[in-house]
């Protein structure tokens, strides 16, 4: 019995190896017909056209290309071909579908993408503004204007208010504004037709940006405003949606337009209050909120005028500078005061830059400033800024507020020239004299700046002022005139001349997108220090034309300026 049982195990012993022998030549096999039937079309056409030595070199041929295509099999498999390869018999109807699906959403998604790089990030860029009357839009068209322009961008407001003025002698009621007039209606589409084109215009002739000051408060509206941009002008295009809850804003709003719009101008009171209400409600009736489910285009909402700010689909390097400013901003009514320096030793003699002391006429300014703007203090609470030099710190000694050094206040840097006077100048440096004078702007002093270089470390200071109120700023020529360009708008060209007297305060009260200027000059003489542009910029000029336009100043200090303030006179 145990012989019986030993041979039976020995039978499956075989048995077991004869499979395994057998699964090993079914899978040789196997895999010798698949490379067979692949290059099976190529064989048969060597082998009845070729000899044996030609069949070779073909087949060493597919050789070496099925080499390389199993080293990229891996790339290769997510093809639709080799999923085809893999899937079941009865799927090939499903299968055929699902790449029709697949070719028309990568068609489409091919489509998009060529035509979003159309558009590069460095096209023209208009802004619509989208929202009701009161809600703040022309405050923050002109206010991003302002600002746009100062980094370089040239921009310009296009106000579809004006534009309608034009086809009305007078303005006459509300009914213009009426969903059911068809008159007032034509005449409102044109005139936001004539602002877009002026807009477009304005952005063919090379510029950066133009702002659409509209209400643009129906969907349609923007679908075509946004198709006519991106499909046929190639421009980029940004909606900013102005809303206000805030009644006090609102109240605010109202009160200006009042005031300002010339609307207006031949109503009364009363009559504008009842006409201003009726037009709100027409609007209200025809206002359709952007919703991003239902609308496809970039824009960033403002809430009670900058209090909450946030952006859909905003992207480009414009853009994001935009959405900052916006988010860093409120537009509020302010109080500002600019005021240079009292009269330094320098300036007595014609000296620039360095960091000489107040003169006795300065000090006598410093208590004059200070005996006004401590009046203004005592009814509201300001603040003063400075720069670190000590002809400021000077000035504003006595004035009972608090006061801040500010580092990007200090004047403009002369490099080799500081302390020197237009005469040592001329003297020492005749061809860079002339260059100064032919581009003020642009200028850099050797080892110093120029007024962009002023312009620039002005930002964040320009930044945070807008949001102040009542703040007294003792600065500098140059630094001041750049100051108040920006508030001002004024040209970039003009800002090396504007005349910023010693002795005065300049007063800023914003009123709308804009600034009334008072000039307060206090009873203390000064020299002036004004300089205009002569005419003769030319480096072959002579010493008499080049200084024509100096202002006249002291040789040397007097020696009654070291006298007591109170008893010196010059």
């Amino acid at each position: 019995m145990a012989l019986l049982c030993i041979r039976g195990d020995w039978y499956l012993y075989i048995w077991l190896i004869y499979c395994k022998i057998y699964s090993a030549i079914v899978w040789l096999v196997g895999n010798h017909c698949r490379g067979a039937d692949k290059g099976r079309a190529v064989i048969t056409a060597a082998v009845g056209a070729q000899s044996s030595g030609g069949l070779h070199r073909v087949r060493t041929r597919r050789k070496r290309v099925q080499q390389h295509r199993v080293k990229h099999t891996f790339a290769l498999v997510r093809r639709p071909s080799f999923r085809r390869i893999v899937m079941a018999p009865g799927a090939s109807t499903a299968h055929t579908m699902m790449e029709d699906k697949e070719k028309a959403l990568h068609g489409a998604l091919v489509t998009a993408s060529l035509r979003s790089r159309r558009i590069s990030q460095f096209a023209p860029l208009l802004i619509a503004l989208v929202g009701l009357p009161a809600r703040g839009k022309s405050q923050l068209a002109h206010r991003l204007s302002r600002h746009l322009n100062w980094n370089g961008e040239s921009t310009k407001v296009f106000d579809c208010s004006e534009y309608r003025r034009k086809h009305m002698a007078l303005y006459g009621s509300h009914d213009i504004f009426r969903a059911d007039n068809q008159q007032g209606s034509a005449i409102r589409r044109q005139s936001a037709r004539e602002a877009v084109q002026d807009a477009v215009m304005w952005l063919k002739d090379g510029n950066s940006v133009a702002i659409f000051d509209g209400t643009n408060i129906t969907r349609e509206q923007r679908r075509e405003l946004n198709e006519y941009c991106l499909s046929d002008m190639g421009f980029r295009i940004l909606f900013i949606e102005c809303v206000c809850e805030d009644q006090e804003l609102l109240e605010r709003n109202i009160i200006e337009i009042l005031h300002y719009s010339a609307d207006y101008k031949a109503m009364t009171e009363e009559e504008a209050v009842d006409d201003l209400r009726k037009k709100l409600e027409h609007y209200m009736r025809q206002y359709e909120p952007i919703d991003s489910n239902l609308e496809s285009i970039s824009f960033v909402r403002v809430e009670n005028m900058g209090e909450t700010v946030t952006a859909h689909k905003v992207a480009g390097q414009k853009e994001s500078g935009i959405l900052g400013y916006l988010s860093g901003t409120r537009a509020l009514p302010q109080t500002l005061y600019f005021s240079r320096h009292g009269e330094s030793e320098y300036n007595v003699v014609g000296r620039i830059g360095g960091d000489a002391p107040l003169s006795a006429r300065g000090q006598l300014y410093a208590r004059a400033l200070a005996e006004h703007i401590n009046a203004l203090a005592d009814r509201e609470p300001l603040s003063v800024w400075t720069s670190e030099l000590r002809r400021t710190k000077q000035t504003a000694a006595d004035i009972r507020a608090p006061k801040r050094a500010v580092r990007a206040l200090n004047e403009l840097d002369a490099g080799i020239c500081e302390g020197l006077t237009y005469e040592e100048m001329q003297e020492r440096f005749p061809q860079e004299f002339a260059w100064r004078d032919q581009d003020k702007l642009r200028y850099r002093y050797p080892w110093g700046e120029s007024y962009i270089d002023i312009m620039t470390r002005l930002r964040p200071v320009l930044s945070a002022l807008e949001d102040e109120h009542n703040v007294v700023v003792v600065g500098h020529q140059a630094v001041l005139r750049c100051m108040l360009g920006y508030f001002l708008d004024a040209k970039l060209d003009e800002l090396p001349y504007m005349n910023v007297p010693l002795h005065t305060i300049v007063k800023l009260t914003s009123y709308g997108y804009k600034y009334k200027v008072e000039m307060i000059k206090l009873p203390i003489d000064c020299v002036d220090t004004h300089r205009k542009q002569p005419k003769n910029c030319s480096i072959n000029r002579s010493t008499a034309e080049a200084l024509v336009t100096v202002p006249s100043h002291y040789d040397t200090l007097p020696s009654n300026l070291w006298q007591n303030p109170n008893e010196a006179q010059l």
